[in-house]
């Protein structure tokens, strides 16, 4: 799960840490509350702004041991596995302040990049219980199966026996799935479990650390068929995806276009935070005749403009964009072309961006510098930048207003309810 915050790090070791009396300035972009001492600042998970509170420290990092005076804005955590459980950062907090805190890390990434009169939208927020992909670890230990997000701070795996984040029909699986990998791991084994849901069923993938005899592939069929998945594949590492069992798809639509995603391919967390995110692509190339696909996948947003564009989807997953262009060609939509390429390594020339009349692009968590540099110098008249990472995409922003494009609005987007991540769509217009 991306939820688990970096900051809080190790546990303090209880030998070395003091019990100081901190009052908590304001949450941190990890959703750990900061605390000032002596001009140094301390990191403390499980924290509110505001509060009062006895924390054991070592070094900047400290442990809530009691709370003296708590924020108005304190409430019960949904999950009992709160504060162990590295998913989720944030439960302790009141919904609305919540999506404040989340809007904020928008607001301060621009504000840090010289844009902080850029207009940004209220945060279009997904609700508990609706998470339709997630990864999760497996470790068959002292005669127990562990399975679950790893602990704060750790590689410890929280067993997890519920889970309010996922779509209830995932968190259903959590028990089942422990007695399927019981006949699959080894004493001291470990695996990664993928789950993507959609509207007409469960993709169930694991990595698995060998390869299953025949024994263990009839019962990798056997829970397939009993738990009515609609797939069930495999692999060890170096390998391809191996199917296990394909009875269906998953029946994922973009724009109406079905698309059948390769085995772990990406996939929006929430059904609805694809939505917030399509409908402001859409309205933002609204008018656009030759439109570029950056970073495609397999074309959700893309293929959301429907034949009033043609479109162009560059992309480095061959499988992702082998689905693209299979759901393409089902539908006949003879206007998408595609183009597998690398952009970090062989971005888009100025040259060839000068046919296009908009580019959108949706890079991974490190941005797309090398190609945003490119399009700061074209003539594009509309770009569209989605980012999952808020520092990155201002970033890039500032290398596009630099060269001559105005950021006309930000619109961020909560898929990871009560973690620390947001993302957001950007409309930019040549000046």
């Amino acid at each position: 799960m991306r939820g688990r915050p970096r900051s809080s790090g190790r546990r303090p070791d209880k030998a070395l840490a003091r019990e100081l009396d901190l009052t908590i300035d304001k949450l941190g972009s990890e959703g750990v509350g900061v605390a000032r001492l002596d001009g140094k600042i301390i990191l403390v998970a499980g924290s509110l702004p505001g509060e009062r509170v006895k924390a054991r420290v070592e070094g900047g990092l400290g442990v809530v041991t009691q709370i003296i005076e708590p924020s108005p804005f304190r409430i019960a955590p949904a999950c009992h596995h709160f504060g162990s459980c590295g998913g989720c950062a944030l439960q302790h907090l009141a919904w609305d302040p919540y999506l404040d805190f989340k809007r904020e890390l928008v607001v301060e990434a621009l504000r840090r990049q010289g844009l902080g009169d850029v207009p940004v939208g209220p945060i279009a927020a997904s609700p508990p219980g609706s998470r339709r992909r997630a990864t999760l670890e497996a470790k068959q230990a002292g005669g127990t199966l562990l399975l679950g997000f790893h602990g704060r701070g750790s590689h410890h795996i929280v067993d997890l026996g519920e889970c309010p984040v996922l779509l209830p029909e995932l968190a259903a699986l959590l028990m089942p799935l422990r007695k399927l990998l019981r006949i699959l791991l080894p004493p001291g084994a470990g695996a990664t479990v993928q789950l993507a849901a959609g509207p007409d069923g469960i993709d169930l993938g694991l990595l698995l650390p060998a390869v299953p005899d025949m024994e263990q592939l009839e019962g990798l069929s056997a829970f397939a068929e009993i738990k009515d998945l609609a797939r069930l594949w495999w692999r060890v590492e170096g390998m391809a995806p191996v199917p296990a069992s394909q009875r269906r798809s998953i029946g994922l639509r973009f724009g109406g276009v079905p698309v059948d995603p390769p085995s772990g391919g990406f996939l929006q967390a929430t059904a609805a935070g694809e939505a917030a995110l399509t409908a402001a692509v859409v309205a933002s190339l609204a008018g656009a005749e030759r439109v570029a696909d950056l970073f495609a996948g397999c074309g959700t947003f893309g293929l959301a403009l429907g034949p009033r564009a043609e479109l162009h989807a560059v992309e480095s997953d061959a499988a992702a964009l082998g689905a693209l262009a299979s759901a393409a060609r089902r539908a006949g939509l003879g206007f998408v072309t595609t183009e597998r390429r690398d952009l970090e390594a062989r971005p888009l020339l100025v040259s060839e961006l000068k046919r296009f009349d908009a580019v959108l692009f949706d890079p991974p968590r490190a941005g797309a510098k090398a190609q945003v540099a490119n399009l700061a110098q074209s003539g594009v008249p509309t770009v569209v930048g989605v980012s999952c990472n808020p520092a990155t995409f201002a970033r890039d922003a500032r290398m596009l207003v630099d060269g001559g494009y105005r950021l006309d609005s930000v619109l961020p987007v909560d898929q990871f309810v009560w973690s620390p991540h947001v993302e957001l769509v950007g409309h930019f217009r040549r000046i």
